[in-house]
């Protein structure tokens, strides 16, 4: 039986009874779960997709936005707790991996570690200081956003459009904002860290210090492309993904 809370958060992508692993993605500020959506197409299909519907966008537009990064962790591990009974690996890409490691601390707390944490594209919690800050006016955060990602130029040109998308940008940059991170218990969890090579948010060097925040193992890979290099590289991006998630099976199951 379906869990109506659960449900209320999570995008199935792809998630059957052959699913032994499920992959749990978080997106970037002012996204939503579809940003995740061609990506079952690019994994083993033994591995579920499952992506996180953050409120006040898609299909949960009327839903406020929450106050605080940490408030949102709250609530999504409340949510998705159930699914810590299977084989669970969460990926984050920017806010998101912030998300992903706060959430995934949420569930080693209560017991139940995920078995590997996937971050990109976003400086480690405990070395967030010096970093620029996102918010401004609607002008500044257009122009931000318009920055990493031209495409988008056309749909904030668009005055009904913009009215739709710009609160859910606006309300996720403060987040970020607002979220100072610090010091954070050490996960007993692998960490897999991806970036673009030309991203101007975070370097190689900086994604490298999240190997400081685990007692697992640590491993980086660097490809090409600025902060949403996952888009032009996403087929190299699930390749590898594959590769990590087929040794996280293997690993979990000669350890039984």
């Amino acid at each position: 039986m379906s869990n109506p809370v659960e449900e209320r958060w999570i995008r199935r992508y792809r998630d059957d009874d052959g699913c032994g692993t499920k992959l749990v993605c978080f997106p970037a500020a002012g996204a939503g779960a579809s940003a995740y959506r061609t990506w079952s197409s690019g994994l083993p299909s033994d591995i579920g997709v499952l992506a996180v519907r953050y409120p006040g966008r898609e299909d949960r537009f009327g839903d406020p936005f929450p106050p605080r990064l940490e408030a949102l962790a709250d609530d999504i591990a409340d949510a998705l707790g159930e699914l810590t009974r299977h084989r669970l690996v969460l990926f984050g890409h920017s806010m998101g991996a912030s998300l992903a490691h706060e959430v995934a601390l949420r569930f080693q707390e209560r017991g139940c570690p995920p078995t590997a944490l996937c971050v990109s594209g976003r400086r480690p919690t405990h070395a967030l200081a010096g970093r620029q800050m996102i918010s401004g006016t609607d002008e500044e955060i257009i122009a931000h956003v318009v920055g990493f990602d031209a495409s988008r130029a056309a749909v904030f040109a668009d005055a009904d459009l913009r009215e739709i998308v710009l609160p859910a940008v606006r309300a996720d940059y403060h987040l970020v904002d607002d979220y100072s991170g610090g010091r954070r218990p050490l996960l007993d969890c692998p960490v897999y860290g991806y970036t673009g090579d030309e991203d101007s948010e975070v370097t190689p060097e900086q994604m490298s210090r999240w190997a400081e925040l685990t007692r697992g193992a640590f491993r980086l890979r660097v490809l090409p492309g600025g902060h949403f290099y996952l888009r032009g590289e996403e087929a190299a991006l699930l390749a590898d993904l594959s590769d990590v998630l087929g040794d996280i099976k293997f690993r979990t199951k000669t350890a039984l």
